[in-house]
């Protein structure tokens, strides 16, 4: 008889890389899991819930049976013709394949004959007897073991459970030191990295109330840990205790002060800490007067502290600390750390007053010395280029002022590379620029410019703030787009070293968002000349790069493919324009003429290819079915309408005044031979459909919409 419990398996190993250990657990639990249930011995529905601590993964899946159920299987032998003489009697080869089935000739007249293709095959049916719990987890735990996205391996060597101690090498992301598999309270035998399953895992390195912890039962598994192992053992769970112990003691502090918000610091101190207690720290208020993004920077990533900021989001000179240890007397702790963080706050002040000692303006020639790409020069020749591009722009988009500013933040705007600060912390630059810029007198446009000129740095991010910004941004980006794809230095699959993916969206975005009267064919056009002879003109790929990815924004977005497919089939040069196309586009689908004109558009696109330069100006006079005559009346007044419309950008309603040319449209095809025998017949009927073609797709190509 068959029972159904809940099963937990943990494995208890060294401390695991913070940063892989949420999709560690993840994995581990979702693939074992999978396993399971493909086997048979877990339903579909079951629940999986997985965790994960810095020195354990785990998995708890309910409704487990003891032994999956026994499945009907159909298996095809061979052609009838191949296992059965003329006369019905089993051929040798048949024989065989029912031998290695672990059947004989007695279950010859109990095949079953079905067609398998042009042929007919024989079919033997029988039982096959579900997998037991034991050999079946050991299965999903070797394949979940197996398929653990592990960052590095480390190899180790086993000192009991194997032939050679101290001599048998096993490679896993880290030491392995326990395992448990529970079925309700019965542990199921199991083997892996030299381990043997028992019921009994460890807790909390220095304040477990017993050592081992032993486990009752499966769903006892997390409950247990936490009282006498002092182990918070769900990553959610844990992260969530952190959360709130981090919002309440910034709320002590008083004064409408947060803790900063940063997912990713978050999700590592959650893999740092199995039981979190939260303390609260302070420095010497003179490091204040260094700007705060280092500060921040410092304390997040080399401590994994929570920066507080006050009401109006000004860091203060206190920070929170997430503890692994919970003492009566936490002053010892909180000291320790207040002294750590000491060295590192001194570091960043000492950077920050170096480097106001040069302006950026003399950092200019070391620029030069500086190799950025081997084919493409230094970053002093780099800089020569975006300034050539970013005046250019400017000039274009706001004249002599525009085009002068540009240049000046052009020429200083990598400058901060050389500098201290931006050296220990490459984060920061842009951000640094904009500080020295203001330090060295230079006014807030020029500032705000430097330090945005890297914006938009990733999705979501915001914009520059000027004009002054903008161009520099667009200059910088596409000289490294014109750039990297003049030297053939293109993304292959996940890996995109110069982040032309990124490059291409943020030109899109400020081109767009910024709705500058600026083509994207211009602004290539623009950049290609400050290389000279360094690279080969590769615009043509280029653009079609940028449009892919504005494509695939475009599909992010929750527009369809179709709709995106017939705007990008025109290569709209000015992209602010697209989302109002495609809007209009969106708009005419929905309209009940919409299908018949997409496919009347399709059927027209495809005549016209047919009969490429055969089309003439269309002649009045040449038409002899009322059904031109008619399509030609409707056009004389309704396609001026529309291209009224669409010259000033009422692209909606240029598309839904062409739809009442529908029904004559129809007509034309229902009572209208275009390829009349008679040469000119024909010509002057393509020349119509050809006008036709052309103002039925100046917004989009309505072809494209046809199903």
């Amino acid at each position: 008889m068959t029972t159904t419990q809940n099963l937990l398996v943990e494995l208890f190993v060294e401390e695991l890389p913070p940063k892989a250990l949420k999709k560690l657990g993840d994995a581990f639990a979702q693939v074992l899991a999978d396993q399971l249930k493909a086997q048979g011995l877990a339903g579909a529905d079951a629940a999986v819930t997985a965790f994960a601590s810095p020195r354990r993964l785990a998995v708890h899946v309910s409704g487990v049976a003891d032994r999956a159920a026994d499945k009907a299987v159909s298996q095809k032998l061979m052609p009838v013709s191949v296992g059965l003489t003329a006369d019905g009697q089993p051929t040798p080869a048949l024989l065989k394949r029912l031998g290695a089935l672990g059947a004989d000739a007695s279950v010859v007249p109990s095949l079953k004959r079905a067609p398998d293709g042009k042929a007919e095959a024989l079919f033997f049916d029988s039982i096959a007897p579900g997998v037991a719990l034991a050999p079946g987890l050991q299965k999903a735990l070797d394949e979940a073991l197996a398929k653990l996205p592990i960052p590095k391996v480390m190899t180790y060597q086993l000192e009991s459970g194997c032939e050679q101690p101290g001599w048998t090498s096993v490679q896993f992301v880290r030491p392995a030191h326990g395992l448990v598999a529970l079925h309700g309270s019965t542990v199921v035998p199991l083997k892996a990295l030299g381990l043997t399953s028992g019921n009994s895992t460890h807790g909390h390195r220095f304040e477990a109330a017993v050592d081992p912890v032993v486990l009752k039962d499966a769903d006892s598994y997390a409950a247990t840990l936490a009282q006498d192992g002092a182990v918070i053992a769900s990553f959610e769970a844990r992260k969530a205790e952190i959360a709130r112990q981090l919002a309440a003691a910034a709320a002590k502090v008083g004064g409408g002060c947060k803790a900063i918000e940063d997912d990713a610091l978050l999700d590592e101190v959650t893999a740092l800490v199995e039981r979190p207690n939260v303390l609260t720290c302070s420095f010497e208020k003179e490091f204040l007067d260094v700007p705060q993004e280092c500060l921040i920077l410092t304390m997040k990533a080399n401590q994994k502290y929570f920066p507080l900021l006050d009401a109006q989001g000004k860091l203060t000179n206190q920070f929170l600390v997430v503890s692994n240890i919970s003492p009566e007397d936490a002053s010892a702790v909180i000291q320790g750390n207040e002294r750590v963080v000491r060295p590192r706050l001194a570091d960043a002040k000492f950077f920050f007053d170096q480097d106001r000692k040069k302006t950026l303006a003399s950092r200019v020639e070391g620029l030069s010395k500086v190799v950025y790409h081997n084919k493409l020069g230094t970053q002093g020749e780099r800089v020569e280029r975006v300034r050539a591009i970013a005046k250019a722009i400017g000039q274009q988009l706001g004249g002599d002022v525009l085009a002068q500013s540009a240049d000046t933040a052009a020429q200083l705007a990598k400058t901060d590379l050389l500098t201290d600060m931006v050296g220990e912390f490459p984060e920061l630059q842009g951000i640094m620029g904009g500080y020295y810029a203001r330090h060295d007198g230079l006014t807030e446009d020029i500032a705000f410019a430097i330090e945005d000129h890297y914006k938009p740095r990733f999705a979501g991010d915001e914009l520059p703030r000027n004009m002054t910004g903008v161009v520099v941004a667009l200059a910088d980006k596409l000289e490294t787009l014109v750039g990297m794809f003049g030297i053939g230095n293109l993304p292959t699959g996940d890996k995109d070293p110069f982040a032309l993916r990124r490059h291409a969206l943020g030109v899109i975005r400020m081109l767009i968002e910024k709705d500058l009267p600026l083509n994207l064919a211009d602004a290539v056009a623009i950049a290609v000349p400050a290389f000279g002879d360094k690279i080969t003109d590769a615009s043509g790929a280029l653009t079609d790069f940028v449009y892919d990815r504005l494509a695939g924004s475009l599909r992010e977005q929750g527009f369809s493919a179709q709709e995106v497919d017939a705007v990008m089939a025109l290569r709209p040069q000015r992209l602010a324009e697209v989302s109002q196309r495609l809007n209009a586009v969106r708009a005419f689908a929905a309209l009940p003429e919409a299908p018949a004109l997409a496919a009347a558009n399709k059927r027209i696109g495809n005549i016209l290819k047919k009969s490429e330069g055969e089309g003439a100006e269309v002649d009045a006079g040449l038409f002899m079915e009322a059904a031109e005559k008619d399509l030609y009346a409707a056009m004389q007044t309704t396609v001026p309408a529309a291209n009224a419309q669409f010259d000033t950008g009422d692209y909606t309603n240029s598309l839904q005044t062409l739809a009442a040319l529908r029904a004559p449209v129809d007509a034309f095809f229902d009572g209208v031979m275009v390829n009349a025998e008679d040469p000119k017949l024909k010509a002057n009927r393509l020349g119509l459909l050809k006008s036709l073609h052309e103002a039925m797709n100046r917004v989009a190509d309505l072809s494209r919409l046809a199903s």
